[in-house]
C-alpha cells in the first residue's frame, strides 16, 4: 500500500491517499488538489475514488473538480443528498483499490451521512479512516446539523451507538486517521496528534470511556462553542458541488484611498505587527500566520464583498486560495500596503507595560477576547473577557472612551479585535503584543476562574 496523511494546519484538515497496484483513493480532499493528482503521478495510480467521510462544514472539498480531472468515482454515504452523480455506499459495502479491501461503516452522530472506512491489505496495519466521528482525543460534536431535523441530543445519542456498536468492536491494533486535529471547531479538546490506535483511544479519549448512553449525550452536548456561521453554507457547497477553482474571479486592484471607502470588509492579511504599524482605515487584521480562513469565516458572513489588503501580491494570492477553502468566493479586489496609503495605526504595548499603566491608571481597560474557557484556566487580573467571536454584539460592555488594551493569548486576535474596536469608534486601542502567554511568562499577576477547558486557536 502506497499511503500518505496530508495535513493543513491552518484549517487542522487531514486528507489521505491510498494506492495499490496502479489504483488509488482519496479520502476527505481538500478543495485545491494538485497535490492529489502529483501523488499519483509519482505513484504511477490512477485514482478510482474519492471518498467524503461526511458533508463537510467547515471546508469545501475539491471532490467536483478531482473528479472531473480524473474520471474517479465520488463516494458518500447512502442518506447524503448530493446533487451530483454520487456512489453510495453503506453498512456492510466493499470498495477495492488495487490490493486493498475499503470496508465501510455508516456511522450517523456527527451528520447522519456520516461513514467510516477500514482500510485492509496483507501484511499492513489495518488503517481506520474516522472523518469526524473519532477524533484523537475527541469525538464529533453532535449539534452542526440542526437544519436536518435532528437536535443535538439525538445526534449524539446516534453517535454513542456508531461509537460502540462500530468502531468499539474493532481491534486495538487499528489506527485511527481522523479529518481534523486541534484547532477544529467540528470538536471540543482534538489532540494535536494527527493518528492514533484505537487502543489508545480506548484508554485515553474521555468519550470513549464507560458510560451510559445518556451519560455520553449529556457530555457532549454540553458548552460546545457557538458554530461559525459558514459552516452551513460550506456543508451546502459540498453537497451541491462547488465550482473548480478556476472558475473564481482574479481580484482586481484598487488603491489605499479606494480601500478605505470600499463597500465591504478589508482584511488586512499581514502580521498583527505590521498592521500596527500602519493599516487602512476600516480594515481588520486576519493574518495570514494563524489560522486564517477558520478566522475568516467566522468573523465575515458569507458572500460579503473582501479586499484583501497584504504586503505584497504573492500574500493576497495565498489569501485568496485560503478564502476558496472555506467557500468565500467574494475577493473582488486588493490593496498593496505602501507609505502612500494613508494610515491609522494601533500601538503594540509590551505585557510588561500594560500591567504597570492598568495598575497605575484605574481609567484603563483590558479587554481578554479568548474564548471562555481559555479565559477561565488563566488570565491576566482585572480582565474582562468578551470573545472575539462575540466583540461585535457586545460592544457595549467596552467605555469608547476609556483607553483599551486588548490581549488574547498570542496577540493574533487580539490585532483583530482591535481593529473591530477602532472602527466602532473606540478612541484609544493598543493591541498586547505576546498576550496571555507572555504575560504569565513575566511572572505578572493572573487569575483563573471555576471551570477550565479548550485549547487556544490563535
Amino acid at each position: 500500500m502506497h499511503f500518505k496523511q496530508f495535513y493543513l494546519g491552518c484549517l487542522s484538515h487531514a486528507s489521505y491517499y491510498l494506492g495499490s497496484n496502479g489504483e488509488a483513493a482519496v479520502i476527505d480532499p481538500q478543495r485545491d488538489v494538485q497535490q492529489y493528482l502529483d501523488e499519483a503521478g509519482a505513484d504511477g495510480a490512477k485514482i478510482k475514488y474519492i471518498i467524503e467521510t461526511h458533508s463537510h462544514a467547515d471546508f469545501v472539498s475539491g471532490h467536483k473538480e478531482l473528479a472531473a480531472k480524473t474520471g474517479a468515482q465520488i463516494v458518500f454515504g447512502e442518506k447524503a443528498e448530493t446533487a451530483f452523480e454520487t456512489l453510495k455506499v453503506k453498512d456492510g459495502d466493499t470498495l477495492t483499490v488495487g490490493h486493498i479491501c475499503l470496508r465501510i461503516y455508516e456511522t450517523p452522530g456527527h451528520t447522519p451521512e456520516g461513514i467510516l472506512i477500514l482500510a485492509e491489505a496483507e501484511g499492513e496495519p489495518d488503517r481506520l479512516f474516522t472523518g469526524d466521528t473519532l477524533f484523537v482525543g475527541d469525538v464529533g460534536r453532535p449539534d452542526l446539523v440542526g437544519s436536518k431535523g435532528f437536535t443535538a441530543e439525538q445526534m449524539a445519542g446516534m453517535l454513542y451507538d456508531s461509537l460502540h456498536e462500530k468502531i468499539m468492536s474493532l481491534a486495538d491494533e487499528t489506527i485511527v486517521f481522523p479529518a481534523h486535529g486541534a484547532g477544529s471547531l467540528c470538536g471540543r479538546s482534538l489532540s494535536k496528534e494527527t493518528f492514533s490506535t484505537l487502543g489508545e483511544q480506548r484508554k485515553f479519549n474521555y468519550a470513549l470511556q464507560p458510560m451510559t448512553r445518556s451519560e455520553f449525550v449529556r457530555i457532549v452536548t454540553a458548552d460546545q462553542p457557538a458554530a461559525p456561521a459558514y459552516f452551513a453554507a460550506s456543508a451546502a457547497k459540498n453537497l451541491a458541488g462547488p465550482a473548480s477553482l478556476s472558475e473564481i474571479a482574479t481580484p482586481e486592484e484598487i488603491s489605499g484611498e479606494q480601500a478605505a471607502d470600499f463597500s465591504g470588509v478589508v482584511i488586512d492579511v499581514r502580521s498583527s505587527t505590521e498592521y500596527g504599524a500602519g493599516h487602512i482605515p476600516n480594515s481588520i487584521n486576519i493574518g495570514l500566520g494563524g489560522q486564517f480562513a477558520s478566522w475568516a469565516g467566522q468573523m465575515v458572513p458569507v458572500g460579503t464583498r473582501i479586499a484583501i489588503a497584504a504586503a505584497n501580491y504573492e500574500q493576497v494570492e495565498e489569501a485568496v486560495m485560503r478564502l476558496a477553502r472555506v467557500g468565500f468566493e467574494t475577493a473582488s479586489n486588493y490593496v498593496i500596503v505602501g507609505e502612500g496609503s494613508s494610515l491609522n495605526r494601533t500601538p503594540q504595548v509590551s505585557v510588561e507595560d500594560v500591567a504597570k499603566i492598568v495598575a497605575s491608571e484605574p481609567n484603563a481597560q483590558l479587554i481578554d477576547v479568548r474564548r471562555p474557557a481559555e479565559y477561565a484556566v488563566a488570565h491576566a487580573k482585572g480582565a474582562l473577557n468578551i470573545p472575539v467571536d462575540a466583540l461585535s454584539r457586545e460592544l457595549d460592555r467596552v467605555d469608547p472612551d476609556r483607553p483599551t488594551f486588548v490581549i488574547c493569548q498570542s496577540g493574533y486576535r487580539s490585532s483583530l479585535a482591535s481593529g473591530i474596536l477602532e472602527n466602532a469608534g473606540v478612541k484609544d486601542v493598543r493591541n498586547v503584543t505576546g498576550g496571555t502567554q507572555a504575560w504569565i511568562d513575566a511572572g505578572l499577576d493572573t487569575e483563573a476562574s471555576a471551570t477550565a477547558g479548550a485549547c487556544d486557536r490563535r
